[in-house]
């Protein structure tokens, strides 16, 4: 009923609808609902139509404004003009991307309950490990010495009962089920381990790229001479370069400077060793001692100069000195017997008493020594073959030097000096697998040929010594007769120059103007 006492038509209708009750044909959402059940009250005392409007009838009346005959705006969401921009979350646009752990299908909150304690870290390494590896997440893995949280968080992963024992156990392929079946995990452990330590590269991708820096390290050698490339092939095998680097970026600059070195020897005449790095590498200091670089270049050095193994500060000096390279001027000697040339050498020679050479002498004014009228230089390895021939003849001897085992610097000095005056050079030495390695250094800096220094007397020398010593050391080759080497090793004994004196000293006796090359046949 109005005011008025007249009855409206659509108070009617609202009527047969019972109050607070929605009919079945008309949904309204609950957030709707709420609105109407919160709308303010008016300040006016409550009518029939309000109750309609309150009970939301299916024909709603209009609203108040109208009944008065006043014009009331539209609800907010029907009115012309612009309309406002909705909510941020609303708003057209691209969707943000969802989490990390989202995009991997693992819910990464429940996650960390589960495998982020650090009871099961020892766990979760384990998986990695295998993973790096390249090997299948199955099986079980077992910790040896569990502590009581290792144990407490492995019963609660796998939902147990506390266990005791002295090792803890758990199956790899158990946990991934767990993970898979309780959607932690979509993809499983591997999607887990990733989500918790990070990205995971296989141990061979590993190796491979390392070993792909190793060659790209290794490639200046490709530059070395051909004398060189053994020796390249073999510190790339031992190992050589990786110890002293550690690692590729290292080894790339390193290998480049020794190739750098090793190119510009043997020196000749000889320089300080300091002199030379200064030269030819960044600094004077480079090639000092204890260095990597210095152990690489000394290594090829030997190599190239086929200077014997050893150790100590004598040893490398001689090493160094055998390419050129000088650590001092007064260490390095030759011992010689009647050779000329100057005034001091001219006044030994007339005694007939030995001289011994320094490599300043010999480096200080070239060539000390004259060529003998002979033309020929005969060579031995050891003092005692020198020592007794100036016993022997005095100043009548020809012209003889001594080595003294390895050839120094200052014997290759003298002998290329020699050498490039023009005389020949004979050479006798022990007949042993050293002394064939001696001669074999000794050919590579200057040309010799044998001096009753051949298989067939070493055969000879074999048949006339009683109780000769056994051969050792690994054998090497003897390229000016290469049946010398067969022979040794068929015979497997060691003939030194001392045991065979008697027929060095008989050939140093021979007239002058005969033919040494003819006598020795």
């Amino acid at each position: 009923m109005n005011p008025a006492g007249g009855a409206r038509p659509d108070a009617e209708t609202t009527s047969s609808v019972p109050s607070g009750r929605v009919p079945e044909t008309q949904a309204v959402s609950g957030r709707e609902a709420r609105e109407v059940r919160e709308a303010p009250t008016p300040a006016t005392r409550k009518t029939p139509e309000d109750d309609a409007v309150v009970d939301v009838a299916p024909t709603a009346p209009p609203p108040a404004g109208d009944r008065a005959g006043l014009a009331v705006p539209p609800p907010a969401g029907d009115r012309t003009g612009p309309t406002p921009p909705p909510p941020a979350g609303d708003r057209a646009g691209p969707t943000p991307p969802p989490p990390a752990g989202d995009r991997l299908g693992i819910d990464a909150e429940r996650l960390g309950r589960l495998l982020g304690d650090a009871g099961l870290a020892w766990l979760v390494d384990r998986a990695r490990q295998r993973m790096v590896r390249g090997r299948p997440l199955t099986g079980p893995v077992t910790l040896s010495h569990p502590d009581e949280s290792q144990r407490r968080a492995a019963d609660r992963l796998l939902g147990r009962a506390p266990r005791a024992g002295g090792s803890l156990s758990v199956r790899l392929d158990t946990v991934d089920a767990i993970l898979r079946r309780s959607g932690v995990s979509r993809d499983g452990l591997a999607a887990a381990v990733v989500a918790l330590t990070g990205p995971v590269t296989l141990r061979a991708e590993v190796r491979d790229r390392e070993e792909r820096a190793w060659e790209k390290a290794y490639a200046p050698l490709g530059a070395l001479d051909a004398g060189l490339a053994d020796w390249a092939e073999r510190i790339r095998r031992d190992g050589l370069v990786r110890r002293l680097a550690r690692t590729p970026e290292v080894a790339g600059p390193l290998v480049a400077d020794a190739v750098r070195a090793l190119r510009a020897l043997p020196v000749s005449p000889p320089a300080a060793r300091a002199t030379f790095a200064a030269q030819n590498l960044s600094g004077a200091h480079d090639l000092d001692d204890g260095k990597p670089l210095a152990t690489l270049v000394l290594s090829g050095i030997r190599w190239l100069t086929g200077f014997p193994d050893g150790a100590g500060g004598p040893w490398r000096r001689e090493a160094w000195a055998s390419a050129g390279l000088l650590m001092d001027d007064l260490s390095s000697t030759v011992l010689t017997l009647n050779l000329r040339g100057t005034p001091s050498l001219d006044w030994m020679a007339d005694a007939g008493e030995p001289a011994v050479l320094t490599l300043r002498s010999l480096t200080r004014r070239t060539p000390v020594a004259a060529v003998p009228a002979t033309g020929t230089v005969h060579v031995c390895e050891n003092p005692a073959v020198l020592s007794a021939a100036a016993d022997a003849f005095g100043p009548k001897c020809p012209p003889l030097v001594c080595l003294q085992g390895q050839p120094s610097a200052a014997a290759l000095t003298l002998l290329r000096d020699l050498s490039a005056q023009g005389a020949g050079l004979l050479h006798h030495g022990d007949f042993d697998w050293g002394g064939v390695r001696i001669a074999t250094a000794l050919s590579r800096s200057v040309p010799w040929r044998p001096w009753r220094y051949t298989a067939a007397h070493y055969r000879a020398a074999v048949t006339g010594v009683a109780d000769a010593p056994d051969l050792t050391g690994p054998p090497a080759a003897t390229p000016w007769d290469p049946d010398l080497a067969v022979a040794l090793a068929e015979c497997g004994v060691r003939v030194e120059e001392e045991a065979v004196l008697d027929d060095l000293l008989a050939d140093l006796e021979v007239p002058a103007t005969e033919d040494i090359a003819e006598h020795r046949g």
